[in-house]
């Protein structure tokens, strides 16, 4: 980067910080720190949702997923909007009479202490995991522009971010996330905008659009069949995205202390419930512009060579290695010229204009020559990823993550690429701010203080609240130093990891909203545990292929799991009482 680039990043970061050091002054007591002395607007509630939602890896990973996979990753979104209905009528009135800390409190008095402990535990352990990943994303792109160890970027990473989470609590995530939000908006249309002037002078915006359509990239709604049977392994599909994202929002929305402390900041019901609603309007049409600048990246890369691999550390493990370096220059000789080939059919397929038969005839047969070469570009690519992932020691095969951030790099002018640097960073924080505070809250709220045989004051509760959003950061960085080789998207990994544990704990607030009849705490706790052991016995052997099943629908296995189980139990005690009478 220049050094332009270098002081645009470094303003925008430094001045991120000292917002929220500005913005920290808050009472010094738990309701300041955790709640924001339940003062915010909708707005501001909308914002801190959206920023805590919208992490470094939705705009690091998303359009390199719409790059490889096309739009269809967008159906993961269309369940959401009808969770944030359900939660504003069923789960916010709860938690706004009972005027908690935290999700998990209201579980205590539904039911028990172990079973309130237990959905705490199993929230403190899936979103530590989840935003460690986090971290790592941030810390991915520095280590390489610079060339540093992920170990190295991964401390300054978690470190930077952790100052104003430690000492502004909830009302500074709030207030940094709202300005954070506005800059990374702005830079990601600066981005489409310099995208479609990238393109060749004949190609315009809807050439680009029309051409991603034509190549696959535009199949937003597919339904999951295959040859006349539905295929449960199909991971972004209409039904998957209704059904499995539904319960996957409602979970993360309704029981995620991470989300749910955004909306209990609100200074009424009636805040949150618009803050939640407007989120769910507004979501999916920005998650579809996201993958929709990677279909534009990747419709400019058709008429500019593209890498032929995008993660230039493990290329440079290619280069150097003794048996393969020889192997990559022939790739590379032939991978350039079908490059060459694809930017000459393309070129001629845009030129050709009008709807006459002819036209069509010709722009198909363009088209079929077109993707006959793609394949075979594919192919090397592939031979790529196979040498990496089988054969060198320390390679990744996987280059998603890079897409978005080696355009970036190499084609944005000085000071946007330093801007669109920053906006990853900033999102980043934004959600991991988040993230760090609801832990905290968690820790504090669910185990320290109600497990604690010592009476403390409101300000040692609040110097304790701090060592814990400080213990919570190191433990995240942590987990970022050992993300380095986990799957084909950061940010299908963090879903994956979520819905691993989001079902089982909604299906406990299922329990506890809906079916009154059951009160036993010790009931509901043995089929969480269950349901949970059952849930992640079913993700093994769909990881081992015993069974086909895409991850998105491990959340209502999960709620299922402990409704029918608790149902189970409930009429086996119904049973035990008729018997001894």
């Amino acid at each position: 980067m220049s050094r332009l680039d270098w002081g645009v990043l470094i303003t925008t970061l430094v001045g991120i910080i000292l917002y929220g050091l500005y913005k920290s002054r808050t009472t010094r007591d738990l309701d300041g720190y955790f709640r924001s002395n339940r003062n915010l607007g909708w707005g501001l509630v909308l914002l801190s949702i959206m920023g805590t939602q919208a992490s470094a890896i939705t705009f690091l990973s998303a359009p390199g997923q719409a790059y490889t996979d096309g739009m269809r990753f967008v159906q993961y979104y269309f369940g959401l909007p009808i969770a944030m209905i359900v939660i504003a009528i069923f789960f916010i009135p709860v938690f706004q009479r009972l005027q908690v800390y935290t999700a998990y409190e209201y579980l205590e008095s539904r039911f028990d202490g172990k079973t309130r402990s237990l959905t705490s535990f199993l929230f403190l352990l899936q979103r530590g995991l989840s935003t460690g990943i986090s971290v790592f994303a941030p810390s991915l792109i520095l280590s390489s522009l610079l060339g540093w160890s992920l170990t190295s970027t991964s401390v300054i990473m978690g470190g930077l971010l952790i100052i104003y989470t430690l000492f502004g609590g909830a009302r500074a995530v709030a207030y940094t996330q709202q300005l954070q939000l506005g800059i990374i908006f702005a830079g990601l249309f600066l981005a489409g905008w310099m995208v479609v002037r990238l393109l060749p002078p004949e190609v315009g915006l809807a050439d680009a659009l029309r051409i991603g359509g034509k190549l696959g990239k535009f199949s937003i709604i597919t339904t999951g069949f295959k040859e006349g049977r539905f295929d449960w392994s199909d991971q972004y599909n209409i039904w998957s995205g209704l059904v499995g994202g539904f319960f996957l929002a409602l979970s993360y929305f309704g029981t995620d202390q991470s989300q749910v402390g955004r909306y209990l900041t609100a200074r009424s019901a009636r805040e949150s419930k618009l803050g939640l609603l407007m989120n769910g309007f507004v979501k999916v049409p920005m998650q579809f512009l996201i993958l929709l600048l990677g279909v534009l990246v990747f419709s400019f890369y058709q008429f500019t060579k593209a890498p032929i691999f995008f993660n230039e550390v493990q290329l440079a493990k290619i280069r150097q290695h003794p048996v393969y370096a020889d192997s990559l220059e022939q790739a590379q000789a032939h991978f350039d010229q079908l490059s060459v080939d694809k930017k000459r059919l393309l070129t001629a397929y845009t030129a050709l204009k009008g709807d006459s038969e002819a036209n069509r005839l010709a722009q198909d047969s363009m088209l079929e020559k077109y993707r006959s070469v793609h394949a075979e570009s594919e192919i090397i690519r592939n031979r790529l990823k196979f040498w990496l992932n089988k054969k060198i020691v320390g390679g990744d095969g996987n280059d998603t993550n890079y897409i978005f951030l080696r355009f970036v790099v190499d084609h944005l002018p000085a000071g946007l690429v330093g801007l669109l640097i920053a906006i990853i960073f900033l999102a980043s924080w934004g959600s991991i701010a988040a993230a760090i505070n609801s832990l905290a809250a968690a820790t504090m709220i669910d185990f320290h203080r109600r497990y604690s045989k010592k009476s403390i004051t409101d300000e040692s509760e609040f110097r304790w609240s701090r060592w814990y959003t400080l213990a919570w950061g190191i433990f995240c960085i942590v987990v970022a130093l050992f993300t380095y080789n986990i799957g084909n998207s950061l940010i299908e990994a963090v879903n994956v990891l979520g819905s691993l544990f989001y079902g089982v704990v909604l299906g406990i607030f299922c329990v506890a909203l809906f079916l009154p009849k059951i009160k036993s705490g010790n009931l509901v706790f043995w089929a969480a545990l269950v349901a949970e052991v059952l849930v992640i016995l079913v993700f093994y052997l769909s990881k081992t292929g015993y069974i086909k099943l895409g991850f998105l629908w491990l959340n209502p296995l999960g709620v299922f799991a402990v409704i029918l189980f608790s149902l189970i139990g409930q009429y086996g005690v119904s049973l035990k009482r008729s018997f001894l009478q």
